[in-house]
């Protein structure tokens, strides 16, 4: 996924974002527990300082022997890159890479340097080995352009300094060597002399820093643990909207990606063992927290409603809020399933403390991750932690950038942390994180077509967020830009409700295939609300 950047060289929109972002108010801190539903069997070496690690190959070659520790959340081994002199593969120009070698496990990585503000002009290729095989893959290419994401210019999350330029993140799967190549971009240009034309030409200089993050995912928590006690509410009797007294009747659970609504339409809030969170941390605690008027604390996923106990949960949550017109008719899809951060498995201790919220949500900015689409549904949890340690500890991030994911089956994630169902802040549309809200499709949909499940799940998604705040999917909306390569800061930009990345910063993101889909997720999105 190529972007289309001024300089014809490109921006993409990929799942690992490129620059940070954190905006208004602060909320509360979160640490989760575990992390990972299977990765291999003894997790990785990090050289980052915040994780310890366990040996995964003992006694083998350039692997150092490790104290055999308990599986933890996930570590990160940095390696720094180094010239390539003369190396044909690289056309004899100043390139960088890694040699062939055994490294502890990982299952995604990416390319880090370290000015944020720097672009990485040229070709980055890896190749691995998985784990306990003799066959390498081939070469592999790394979307390169990923600084159209990120926090918007000036906030505190881009100032921190913390931050960092980076390729999007590639999911290789359980892996024990690497190897890197980073071949920098050639520019020619043609000069008239006196003795005619000649073509010149103009290595472009490789970002200072270079090193590649081999991100092992960690292992999540057991499914037994979570769900707390009761912290869901029960929506009072003068919520209900108008002409839709009484308990609403259940629904069906869905087709696609098992977002179906509960036995009787509502979150139930009673019988939860207190037991059940005694293993959950103050950070994964407050986490979960955020979501409790719509699941227990410590629930893996927030369950999803039918229609009129959605209608009834807008007027609890936002009754105060609604027009008289939106009263009597409440255009709202019902909530689908969403897995919860403790689902997929966060380290709560990775990210910074607290939570930041934009005032509400306008648009819906749909990007893919570009991360491959060689992940099974099962493995999706992984990708997802893989991701979440990438943008935090490679990127420099507060957080994930993206708000909601959602994979191949049509399954629906929480993203970065505050709440579901509120205006949280993300990381995710470079110059328009403000008012809006991010959905990344896990995969990469510049020749890949997207599954109905995929399409199916941003539809029902942003039916019921959108609509929690009042906006039509099949709408126009103004944003403010806060400064990107297409509009200049300051300037109001008139946008689709549900937008592609594509459509706020130059990039390809997200994808030409899946935005191709996204009329499809309008009109699908529309009715739903029941428009």
């Amino acid at each position: 996924m190529r972007g289309l950047l001024a300089s014809s060289i490109g921006v993409t929109c990929a799942a690992a974002l490129a620059l940070p972002l954190t905006p208004p108010a602060d909320a509360a801190t979160v640490r989760p527990a575990p992390a990972a539903e299977a990765a291999s069997a003894g997790t990785v070496r990090a050289t980052s300082p915040d994780t310890r690690t366990t040996s995964t190959r003992p006694g083998a070659a350039g692997v150092p022997d490790r104290p055999d520790l308990p599986d933890l959340p996930g570590s990160t081994q940095s390696l720094p890159l180094a010239p390539l002199a003369g190396d044909r593969a690289l056309g004899g120009g100043p390139g960088q890479g890694l040699s062939r070698r055994e490294v502890r496990h990982f299952s995604l990585l990416g390319v880090v340097w370290d000015d944020p503000s720097a672009e990485l002009h040229g070709r980055v290729q890896v190749r691995t080995r998985p784990a306990g095989a003799d066959a390498w893959s081939g070469w592999q290419d790394v979307e390169t352009h990923n600084a159209d994401h990120g926090a918007d210019p000036g906030t505190p999350e881009s100032a921190s300094g913390r931050v960092r330029g980076a390729t999007a993140p590639l999911w290789v799967g359980d892996s024990d060597g690497v190897e890197v190549r980073v071949r920098p971009q050639t520019e020619r240009r043609t000069e008239e002399t006196g003795r005619g034309a000649r073509t010149l030409s103009t290595v472009v200089p490789l970002p200072a820093g270079l090193r590649v993050d081999l991100v092992d995912p960690g292992e999540a928590a057991p499914e037994h643990a979570p769900a707390g006690p009761p912290h869901g509410r029960t929506l009072p009797p003068e919520a209900d909207p108008p002409g839709e007294p009484g308990a609403a009747d259940g629904s069906d659970a869905e087709a696609s990606g098992g977002n179906g609504g509960d036995d009787d339409g509502e979150t139930k809030t009673a019988d939860m063992p207190t037991d059940m969170v005694a293993d959950m941390s103050a950070e994964a605690t407050e986490a979960s927290a955020a979501n409790e008027a719509l699941a227990p604390l410590g629930a893996l996923e927030i369950p999803g409603l039918d229609r009129p106990a959605t209608e009834r949960e807008l007027f609890a949550l936002r009754g105060a809020e609604l027009t008289q017109a939106q009263r009597a008719t409440p255009y709202i899809g019902p909530r689908p399933t969403i897995v919860t951060r403790r689902g997929w498995g966060a380290d709560e201790s990775l990210r910074e403390s607290g939570f930041r919220y934009t005032t509400t949500v306008k648009a819906a900015f749909v990007h893919h991750t570009a991360s491959g689409n060689s992940y099974t549904c099962a493995q999706a949890p992984s990708v997802i932690r893989g991701i979440y340690r990438y943008h935090v500890k490679s990127m420099g991030w507060r957080d994930i950038g993206y708000n909601f994911l959602v994979d191949r089956c049509g399954k629906i994630y929480e993203g970065r942390a505050g709440g579901v169902a509120k205006p949280v802040l993300g990381a995710h549309t470079l110059g328009f994180n403000t008012n809006s809200m991010g959905i990344a499709v896990l995969g990469t949909f510049g020749s890949a077509k997207p599954n109905a499940a995929t399409v199916d799940a941003v539809a029902r998604l942003t039916a019921w967020k959108l609509g929690l705040f009042g906006a039509n999917p099949q709408g126009k909306t103004y944003l403010t830009s806060a400064g990107g390569n297409l509009y200049a800061k300051g300037k109001s930009v008139r946008l689709n409700v549900i937008s592609g990345h594509r459509d706020g910063f130059a990039t390809e993101c997200p994808g030409k295939q899946l935005y191709g889909k996204l009329g499809s997720a309008r009109s699908t999105a529309a009715r739903y609300q029941g428009r």
